[in-house]
This record gives structure tokens, sequence and C-alpha cells, in this order.
């Protein structure tokens, strides 16, 4: 069922607030998320590390159950106010439909991560209407802050986020009062095509951004896209990384620039590439997803702020 909520609802984080570690998707380790609990808290934050937070199942964090009963129980759990996703890879899909959003959308929180966890930023747009974040994640975190996790602080507490950087190709001069971000890993957008957790693009500003694909799948996702309507009526498209592609023996002969500009053909809005979101290590910055941003580019200089 479909029930929209107030997206100003989700408070920001103060001192002494709880956020919870979840794993989704693939296993993690004690090792793995030193770093991040020791960065966390830093910020004043207390850490909640779930019973079963380390299991292992195959690649799975735990078997389906177990990691939906996890990501439940911290939906449900009123003094957790924020819920940070361990790490991406693939498994969140395999749970989303056992979840149940009753009590989350009354007591809202911020829900964190990037890559397979795209998977609930769309199905929370989608049934929801809230906004999440779409940010680093705690397998990410080094020994030092890096710009990835002080922009996740920044976003946790409500400062202010305003990001700069070059977008070539298209466009030279744009202007954009306020629109809607949603979107994420293309991957997860294309697998989610035609079912209940797919986002509503129209009249939005459309993140993209991938890891390790081959070139000619990169167009295979953006033409499916195109296909099912999710292109059509933007505000704009914002590329964020496009990491580590590969290509066949025989060339694919496009660029992830080109594939995606032949994707958007003539629809009449801005395309903005280079942007600082997605698999780009210390340089993926905090966005969140479901809330209006400002956009003003001047001489292929891009401004994006966070309303």
């Amino acid at each position: 069922m479909l029930v929209m909520c107030d997206m100003n609802t989700i408070p920001y984080l103060k001192a002494g607030d709880s956020v919870a570690l979840c794993a989704t998707a693939r296993a993690v380790s004690p090792d793995e998320m030193a770093a991040a609990v020791a960065e966390i808290s830093s910020w004043g934050l207390q850490v909640v590390v779930p019973e079963g937070l380390y299991e292992r199942d195959n690649q799975y964090a735990g078997t389906d159950e177990h990691r939906a009963a996890m990501l439940q129980n911290l939906l449900d759990d009123p003094t957790v106010k924020a819920i940070i996703c361990c790490r991406g890879g693939y498994g969140t899909v395999r749970i989303i439909d056992r979840i149940d959003f009753s009590r989350f959308a009354e007591h809202p929180k911020w829900v964190v991560g990037y890559s397979d966890v795209t998977v609930l930023h769309s199905h929370i747009q989608r049934t929801l209407g809230l906004p999440t974040l779409h940010a680093t994640m705690p397998v990410n975190f080094g020994p030092e802050p890096s710009k990835a996790s002080e922009s996740l602080r920044k976003a946790l507490f409500g400062e202010p986020l305003e990001y700069h950087w070059r977008s070539t190709l298209n466009p030279e001069h744009f202007a954009l009062n306020t629109a809607t971000v949603v979107g994420g890993n293309l991957s997860i957008l294309y697998s989610l095509l035609g079912s209940r957790s797919q986002i509503d693009t129209r009249g939005k500003i459309l993140l993209v951004e991938d890891l390790d694909e081959y070139l000619y799948h990169i167009d295979r996702m953006m033409q499916a896209l195109g296909r099912a309507g999710m292109l059509d009526g933007l505000k704009a498209l914002i590329v964020g990384g496009m990491t580590d592609m590969h290509d066949n023996t025989v060339p694919f002969g496009r660029t992830p620039e080109q594939i995606v500009l032949d994707a958007v053909g003539d629809r009449p809005y801005p395309v903005l590439f280079g942007a600082p979101f997605g698999h780009l290590g210390s340089d993926n910055l905090a966005l969140p997803l479901g809330m209006p941003v400002k956009i003003k580019v001047e001489a292929s200089e891009v401004t994006l702020a966070v309303e």
C-alpha cells in the first residue's frame, strides 16, 4: 500500500543519539567495521552493533530470514535514530518484501548507504515518500576521516551541504531552482523495473552511477530505463561515478558518457557528468534522496546545494 509521508518528518541527529549498523547484503567482519565504529562514535553518537551482525551464509550476512529480522528490528526500534548499512554487494532485494514498514512510517529515521542499498532507497521513496541518504558505508571507512565520511556526518546532523564539480560534455549554463533527487546505482534501478519498488522519476532529478560493468551492459540498462519511461520528464540527469568499466575484445565503441547521451536522445533536460556520488572511494559524498536540491551550472562548473 502506498502511504505518502511528510518528507520533513525525519529528525536530524544530535549528540547522544543511537545509530545502528545493519548488514542487508554481503557479510562483514568486526575488523572491517572497526574504523567506522570509532569515527562515528567520535561524532558523539552511540553506535549499536546488533546481535548477529557478523553472521555469514556463504557470501551473505546470514540467511535471508536473519538479515530481514535484523533490519526489521532496527526499523521498529524507537531508540535507533539512523540505520547505516554496512556494505553493498548483493542481497537486499531478497529481503525487501519481507519487511513491514508500518512502524517505520510512523516514526521514520535515516536509512544510509549506496550501491545495493539503492533497493531500500527506491522502495522507501516509492511506497512512503520519505527521504533517505545516499552515502558512504562503514566498509569504506579508513583510519582517518575522509571527504566521504565528513559529508555523511554533516548530512546526518543537518548541516548545510553544497557540492561543486566540473561536468564534461553537457551543459555550459543551466539553473534549476529546486527539484527532488532520486536514484542511485544503475544496475539496481534496472533490476527493480516493473516491481513495486520502481521509483517515479517524472519531474525529478535522476542520479545514476555504477561500478565494474561492461560498456554494452551500461547501454542495455540505460536503454531499458528509457523504454520504461524513467528517462522521460526529468528535470535533470546526474551521472556519478562510472568506475572500472570493462570492454569486450571487439570494442563497444562508446564511452559511458556517450552511452548515457545516446539513451537520453533529444529529451529536453541537462545531463551533468562527473558528479561526486557513487563508487568513488573517499570522493563518494553524501546526497539526500527524496529531498529537493538547487543546481546551478556556469561554464560547466556545477553547484548543487541541498535545501
